[in-house]
């Protein structure tokens, strides 16, 4: 059968790449064309209709900004699809874009997958209309996303969270402690993980706030994860007031750190994923936050949280999100083996929430079942 992935960020084309191997086991003979980055490219051996790169608009302004660009995407990817003429369409996440192919798609007849839910759950909440109008059938990646959708009358698959099966991967190549400390010039100290994000106003609204709290750790050393967004200049500016750096290296600092300062977004549940104690931070500006509290409908910011509904991890939003609470949550973090042990076994119930490793092998396989069922 043929198959047509379309994803627009980094992240969908490690999802799509995942399951395009999953799917080639279950069938031999898959044909594949995409719209996504290198790793859509490892695992087909083909080139892209469109990369990623020239996909990857995010916020109001750039969308704005780039509208041409996508118009032209959207008239190049729909001319391929055509051509290529799939057995289905799977869109992965991108919802901006995706929901729009998926309702041109099945207008014209195509089997329309969708992999990985918008938060339809925390606003936008009348997308579920076209997703149960132009979609048939969607995987869904957390466990609470089904219930929602069924609260609208559409049976949706959960197939378990992808991150569970990319961390997986990525720990068999870790490197040792000793390794990782000398490769990035760090000291024998316990570390702490500090992961501001990746967005420029994100970073400069929240990460001073954040070291701020290193004078009362000076038996740790406070380590950053470089956004790759970022130019080295505004990193080697922070170094030389003595706070470490690490590029490219996220996941072995998530491994060997004793706690971690991150902020609210998919780092969070890496970080739980690999059993890291941690507060969640997390500052808008004022007119943002205000606009977003009245069109976000969701008691928790962190995906730990909203998984395990309840307070797993403290989260400081807004003004609790200060030097003084950072500082009491560190110190709760590093020295109450109690409040440590109870945050982790969360994690791991969550774990066993998000359904354990294998989701890409449950998405090619639900796809490959519901095709089965329409021939």
């Amino acid at each position: 059968m043929k198959y047509f992935f379309i994803c627009g960020e980094a992240s969908g084309d490690l999802h799509a790449a995942n399951c395009i191997r999953a799917i080639k086991e279950l069938d031999p003979g898959a044909v594949f064309a995409y719209t996504g980055g290198k790793h859509c490219e490892t695992a087909t051996g083909i080139k892209p209709v469109v990369h990623i790169n020239e996909m990857a608009f995010m916020g109001f302004v750039e969308v704005v900004k780039n509208a041409g660009a996508i118009r032209r995407n959207f008239k190049t990817i729909k001319r391929a699809v055509l051509n290529f003429s799939p057995d289905a369409l799977v869109l992965v996440d991108y919802p901006g874009f995706n929901l729009r192919m998926a309702k041109w798609a099945k207008e014209r007849g195509l089997n329309v997958y969708y992999y990985i839910s918008p938060t339809v759950w925390a606003w936008k909440e009348n997308r579920v209309n076209t997703i149960r109008d132009y979609t048939d059938r969607m995987f869904v990646i957390l466990p609470f996303e089904k219930a929602f959708y069924a609260r609208h009358a559409i049976d949706v698959e959960f197939v378990g969270h992808p991150l569970l099966d990319a961390i997986e991967q990525e720990t068999r190549l870790l490197p040792e402690r000793a390794t990782f400390l000398e490769t990035h010039g760090l000291s024998e100290k316990p570390i702490i993980a500090v992961l501001p994000g990746s967005r420029k106003q994100e970073v400069e609204r929240m990460l001073e706030i954040m070291l701020n709290v290193m004078p009362d750790f000076p038996d740790y050393q406070f380590v950053i994860a470089c956004a790759p967004t970022f130019p080295e200049a505004y990193y080697k500016a922070i170094r030389e007031r003595g706070v470490k750096t690490v590029s490219n290296a996220t996941y072995p600092l998530l491994k060997y750190a004793r706690a971690g300062i991150i902020k609210s977004g998919t780092s969070t549940l890496e970080a739980a994923l690999f059993k890291l104690p941690q507060v969640v931070c997390y500052k808008a500006g004022a007119v943002t936050f205000a606009i977003a509290k009245r069109l976000v409908n969701v008691k928790y910011i962190s995906l730990i949280n909203l998984i395990m509904d309840k307070p797993v991890v403290k989260e400081l939003i807004q003004q609790e999100m200060n030097a003084e609470q950072i500082t009491k949550e560190l110190h709760c973090l590093l020295e109450d083996a109690s409040y440590r042990d109870a945050m982790i076994a969360d994690y791991e119930r969550a774990y066993e929430r998000l359904g354990g490793a294998g989701a890409s092998k449950r998405l090619a396989q639900g796809i490959i079942n519901h095709l089965n069922q329409k021939n």
